[in-house]
């Protein structure tokens, strides 16, 4: 007979390889055809409102791993708060406007827009951004995201714009809105102002000059000739120089050099005599800064003053504490020019070429003319001296070019007006991780106010009109025919309607007694346009809300969508658009670096679905601690591909075991559960706590550890391994296999739903094939599991601790037997265990104590003296008697039963119930 067909081994057809790149686009082709997000939308409609915001991704290019992180993580909350008791949906958005995809037109698709009119510029930047976005929706469906696919937001739909509209109309009702002339961050590459969030630095090398200015009226302080001396390393902003500034608590010493006298903060005079190799340096004179307030020097080359003026913006960090000001190219610059009525001359034109203003370098790039202007000044005798140095510099996020600053008329919000307001809302909001707040309250607190008008094309338009006398016309009448005029036509009407068309109808003014009209032809700051997006969607859709429950982005996003978002809801509103705020690092390589192209380190998602799959790219989203920056690798992946094979290595076991049981007719009852089927299910209520709890506070890892770590070593290397003799060896019927498949059965329902959120397309294919669930339904749209109830829970946790104590003994035992070669296999050995009084009595009360340590025989013994750090004293021998050929223990009572020589009586016993017809002999 071969005894082999009467074991009742693992049936399934849930496969052992996984298949994922190809069969899952299938699943999610099935989510579609089925309506599985509008099925959850309906299933939850009645459960409380968790709104996840989404940040606009910015609608150009293939999507890089970086947004694989912040969707796929977006798409674990979602999946997770609707099986949790949430009504969750997801309403995907995409930023649309901007300077990238106008740059893409002109350069990618060989688009010469001198020879377009506005009008058909944007309506050709349109259509990209429907292109674009159109192919990054695919691969954000590809990654297995769950959403409202077909009614995303997208920042240049009419309904948008007109409520950006009426944001920007509040704010300048409110006063928050100003138009000045003011120094601005500005793009000679992009020819347009940029705002603090598309800064970004990188180093640069510069001139590094010192340079005299002759003083022509010393107030009495200073001789006719002494030289104040000021350090600068953009030498192209001399020719808008209009003062030297000086700190009025400083003392500020007058020395001589060769027979002439110079002027430097005292403290810093060391170093620079140092710098200039002065050594023959000696001071003759130190008088306070505040003495020094209204001295007048001379431009070096220019036939101008340049006014000695007191603030307390100098520091003594470097440089020669007399700081050359020129209040056209700097904010700190333009503040105090004010005070003293400097002019803010800006001599450079939108290409960052000199203008007429700059006599002897018009037409110069302001980069190249450093060159020109540090000859000039040598040639006049004011170039004391020149190095080059390497240092930070703020460059134009989008074309990696350096930017300059730039007085130049523009619209702004005035942050001074609100700085208290958006203080105390960020209080109130939850911050995770906690530094966030730290980060964005510090940005709030010192940040200038901010620039929002582009001189750009695609975007939205600054609604305002002017009137004949050039007074700006921002009115609740203007702004809410325009913005009803956008909500029924677009904004490209902007750029094709007549001004009076734009106007309601018999508008009139006080500044055009003649009735004639122009208008604003700059748009507005792109991250105007996503900070819009509380009024533009939360306050728009019926499946949103204002305040949103959570806004979740990376972390560069503090200085970003985080912080506009705020500014123009606390305008609007004086709250802060979200309850709480995320954010996630960035994706490293395996070595810490930066991911870059010409590093050849880039890791592609869409590669990484080809050829592993999305939950292995989701897997990995779900086990790192997303909240630091993270390190993904091809070595990574293959180690997150082994986790993966584990957990469901361990579904596959327990499908495989429950292939003859039904749920409704062999399922034991709590109170008749073995005692170990118990513990297991205690184990289970652990785990379903543990992951929930990591999924609630937005730590996955936690989630997915608790999972991995009970698939890995609860269930594959103490309860699966155990069991098999039970459910392989017993009869189907046993009681004590049924009661084991019951703990199965709960188990493997419980694991596909906790895994959902994070490998949905394998939960699926799990759900399909577990006995007695509807398989018609999703998991998707099932809750996630809850502990159940355990009768004297501690008392069996305190048991079963003491007896896997004593099993993980007797396990080192057997691997140093086997090592020793006293034994081959474990159920080759018998073992004698001394153990003292209590784990002695728990071990008697075992009906069948072999089985927990899988080997053929046990012998107790009770003894106290057990070495410290050990539960048992375990000696390892071979077991006497012979190998049953059906349950391969080694027992003396192999043979007893004359119709079945080769097995032992508890497998004669069995076998003896099967049809013999269906057995092999």
């Amino acid at each position: 007979m071969n005894y082999k067909q009467t074991l009742l081994m693992p049936k399934t057809s849930f496969p052992m390889r996984g298949k994922l790149p190809s069969q899952e686009p299938k699943r999610q082709e099935t989510w579609e055809e089925e309506g599985l997000y509008q099925q959850l939308v309906e299933k939850n409609a009645d459960k409380p409102l968790f709104v996840l915001h989404d940040g606009p991704i910015y609608a150009n290019g293939d999507i890089h791993v970086g947004h694989a992180l912040n969707r796929i993580l977006k798409d674990i909350i979602v999946r997770h708060r609707s099986m949790d008791g949430y009504n969750a949906p997801y309403i995907p958005g995409w930023d649309a406007h901007g300077l990238p995809i106008e740059t893409a037109l002109t350069k990618n698709k060989k688009i010469d827009r001198k020879k377009m009119s506005v009008a058909e510029f944007r309506e050709a930047c349109e259509a990209y951004a429907w292109e674009q976005l159109e192919k990054q929706r695919e691969q954000f469906k590809r990654l297995g995201m769950i959403a409202d696919w077909d009614n995303p937001y997208v920042t240049l739909t009419p309904d948008f714009e007109a409520n950006q509209i009426r944001v920007f109309g509040e704010m300048a009702k409110q006063g928050h809105v100003y138009q000045g002339k003011r120094p601005v961050y500005w793009s000679p590459s992009s020819e347009s102002a940029l705002a603090e969030a598309e800064i970004e630095y990188h180093d640069k090398r510069s001139p590094s000059i010192y340079v005299g200015f002759s003083v022509t009226d010393g107030k009495g302080e200073l001789n006719e000739g002494d030289q104040v001396i000021i350090w600068t390393t953009t030498p192209w902003t001399i020719p808008g120089n209009m003062g030297i500034s000086v700190h009025p608590d400083y003392d500020y010493c007058v020395f001589t050099h060769e027979n002439k006298r110079y002027v430097v903060a005292s403290k810093l005079f060391e170093t620079v005599i140092e710098e200039l190799e002065w050594q023959d340096a000696e001071i003759v004179k130190t008088v306070k800064g505040e003495a020094l307030d209204r001295v007048v020097a001379k431009h070096p080359f220019y036939d101008q003053d340049s006014l000695v003026i007191t603030g307390e913006h100098v520091t003594l960090d470097a440089g020669t504490g007399a700081v050359h000001t020129a209040p056209g190219h700097g904010e700190e610059d333009f503040f105090i020019g004010q005070e003293y009525g400097l002019e803010a001359i800006s001599p450079v034109n939108d290409r960052g070429v000199f203008t007429e203003e700059a006599p002897g370098f018009e037409g110069e790039f302001y980069d190249k003319a450093n060159k020109q202007i540090t000859e000039k000044l040598d040639e006049v005798g004011a170039l004391l001296k020149l190095t080059f140095i390497t240092h930070s510099y703020p460059h134009d996020w989008r074309t990696k070019k350096p930017v300059i600053y730039r007085a130049t008329e523009q619209w702004f919000v005035s942050v001074d007006n609100i700085r208290n307001e958006l203080l105390e809302a960020i209080g109130r909001v939850k911050w995770q991780p906690k530094w966030g707040e730290t980060r964005l309250y510090n940005m709030v607190r010192d940040r200038g106010d901010w620039c929002i008008s582009r001189q750009r094309s695609w975007g939205v338009p600054i609604p305002v009109f002017y009137g004949e006398d050039g007074t700006a016309i921002v009115e609740d009448d203007t702004i809410d025919h325009v913005a009803q005029l956008f909500r029924e036509h677009g904004s490209n009407i902007w750029f094709e309607w007549e001004t009076k068309a734009l106007l309601p109808d018999g508008y009139t003014s006080e500044h055009s007694p003649g009735g004639t009209f122009t208008r604003e032809m700059d748009i507005m700051d792109v991250w105007f346009d996503s900070g819009s997006t509380h009024e533009g969607v939360l306050m728009e859709r019926e499946d949103a809300r204002r305040p949103a429950d959570l806004y979740l982005e990376g972390s560069d996003q503090y200085r970003g969508w985080f912080n506009s978002s705020l500014t123009t809801a606390v305008a609007v509103t004086g709250e802060a658009p979200y309850k709480q705020v995320l954010s996630h690092g960035f994706t490293m390589d395996g070595q810490g670096q930066k991911m870059s192209k010409s590093l050849g380190n880039v890791i592609d998602p869409a590669n990484v679905m080809k050829q592993l799959g999305a939950d292995i790219l989701r897997l990995w989203v779900g086990s790192v601690d997303f909240q630091a920056d993270v390190r993904l690798s091809d070595d990574i992946l293959k180690q997150v591909s082994e986790n993966y094979r584990k957990v469901r290595n361990t579904l596959r076991f327990l499908l495989g075991n429950l292939h003859d049981f039904d749920p409704v007719n062999h399922r034991v009852p709590a109170h008749e559960l073995e005692d170990m089927d118990r513990y297991m299910r205690e184990r289970l209520n652990n785990v379903i706590e543990r992951a929930q709890e990591g999924y609630r506070n937005y730590v996955f890892s936690n989630a997915y550890q608790a999972i991995h770590q009970f698939c890995a070593v609860e269930l594959s290397a103490f309860y699966m391994d155990v069991a098999k003799d039970r459910l392989y060896c017993d009869h189907a019927d046993d009681p004590r296999r049924r009661s084991l498949q019951t703990v199965m059965h709960d188990t493997v329902i419980a694991l596909t739903k906790l895994i959902a959120p994070i490998t949905p397309h394998t939960a699926e294919e799990t759900w399909a094939h577990i006995p007695g669930v509807d398989k018609t339904d999703f998991v998707q749209l099932t809750d996630m599991p809850e502990p159940t109830t355990v009768e004297d829970r501690d008392a069996l946790i305190e048991r079963w601790e003491t007896l896997l104590a004593v099993r993980d003994d007797v396990l080192k035992a057997l691997e140093t037997a086997r090592e020793e070669r006293v034994i081959g296999k474990s159920l080759e050995a018998k073992v004698t265990i001394s153990v003292p009084e209590t784990a002695y009595e728990l071990l008697l009360a075992q009906e069948e104590p072999e089985k927990l340590f899988i080997v053929s025989q046990v012998e107790l013994r009770k003894s106290n003296d057990v070495p410290e750090g050990q539960t048992a004293v375990v000696h390892v021998k071979e077991a006497n008697g012979s190998t049953c050929a059906r349950c391969w223990h080694v027992k003396e009572d192999v043979g007893a039963e004359r119709e079945h020589p080769e097995v032992c009586k508890r497998c004669a016993d069995v076998v003896a119930t099967y049809d013999p017809a269906d057995l092999e002999v």
